[in-house]
């Protein structure tokens, strides 16, 4: 499986050790670059992989946030300093306490069950954020891959979907076609479905990445902290974060279709979100993200987002 992670570098804490910072050391490595620690609650991020494309904007958008730290039960970004060295972009950012809640899947498989404290840390960040309201800067927001801002033309959020699952099939939709028997009526009857929906009672912030490593908890597992806004933030419905974070909480498991339908449930029905709405959102995340690691549909998250889409295709019945 082709992960598409950055890597650590000696060249990067000799870099930060003289810029004052002699105890720099690595971190964490994901997608976007790498992470290290450079002390006094501060850390590094190196963006050698996806840079951010508006960082004054993702800026504005910690701000957003932070503006109700004092109702959230974790600690949630805020960018301190930004630097370019080498044409690579860096930034400094308060470090975040706590340990991530698990590994990420593709590291180390979860067991069948999940227990009570994984799903409880869960359903604590998933409401937390579903009180915090969507501003215009979460709106200006582009979701990765894409070309434009994710509401740009658009005052609903399922009809801003819409229109992102057409344009990202339109990139590499041959790929999914080649996997995914009668592609072209799961993204019709996705869009479809998606603008038929109501107004959402509520817009919040959606995180739209809370995979395990980007919850920390602390030694009771209770969430101290939320990492890693970016990949799919925007303003939207709370039942796509419940639906996404449903899908991709463990997508590389033994035990992944069957860990995706228990937390969707247990969402359903603790969130009071419609099963079927959540079920959608799921295959609009996978419509929308499919080619975001490769163009060539060599790593794992196509597979995964082929095998969602593929699970629908014989289940059209029930659509």
């Amino acid at each position: 499986m082709t992960t598409h992670r950055q890597q650590h570098s000696a060249a990067w804490v000799r870099h930060f050790a003289d810029r004052g910072h002699p105890g720099a050391r690595p971190l964490a490595v994901g997608v976007e670059g790498a992470v290290y620690r450079l002390g006094n609650g501060t850390v590094a991020k190196v963006w050698s992989g996806r840079r951010p494309t508006a960082l004054d904007l993702v800026r504005r958008v910690y701000d957003d946030i932070a503006r109700h730290a004092a109702s959230l039960p974790f600690a949630t970004p805020e960018i301190q300093a930004v630097e370019e060295h080498e044409g690579v972009l860096v930034t400094y950012e308060r470090e975040l306490r706590g340990t991530p809640l698990r590994a990420d899947s593709a590291i180390a498989a979860p067991p069948r069950e999940l227990s009570a404290r994984e799903t409880d840390a869960l359903l604590t960040v998933l409401r937390a954020l579903a009180a915090v309201p969507g501003t215009e800067a979460m709106r200006r927001l582009t979701v990765q891959g894409d070309d434009r801002p994710l509401w740009e033309g658009h005052v609903r959020f399922p009809d801003a979907l819409a229109a992102l699952v057409r344009r990202a099939v339109g990139r590499h939709g041959h790929l999914v076609a080649a996997r995914v028997p009668d592609l072209a009526a799961i993204v019709r009857r996705t869009a479809e479905s998606l603008v038929a929906l109501p107004d959402s009672p509520f817009v919040s912030v959606v995180h739209g990445d809370l995979v395990p490593p980007n919850i920390h908890v602390d030694d009771t597992g209770a969430p101290t902290a939320v990492l890693d806004f970016g990949f799919f933030t925007t303003a939207g419905d709370p039942a796509f974060e419940a639906a996404v974070t449903a899908a991709v909480w463990d997508m590389y498991g033994p035990y992944a279709e069957h860990h995706t339908a228990v937390l969707t449930r247990l969402f359903a029905e603790e969130l009071h979100h419609s099963p079927d709405t959540l079920a959608l959102y799921q295959r609009a995340y996978a419509l929308a993200t499919y080619d975001l690691f490769s163009s060539d549909g060599s790593d794992g998250h196509f597979r995964w987002c082929a095998g969602l889409l593929g699970r629908w295709s014989r289940q059209d019945s029930e659509w």
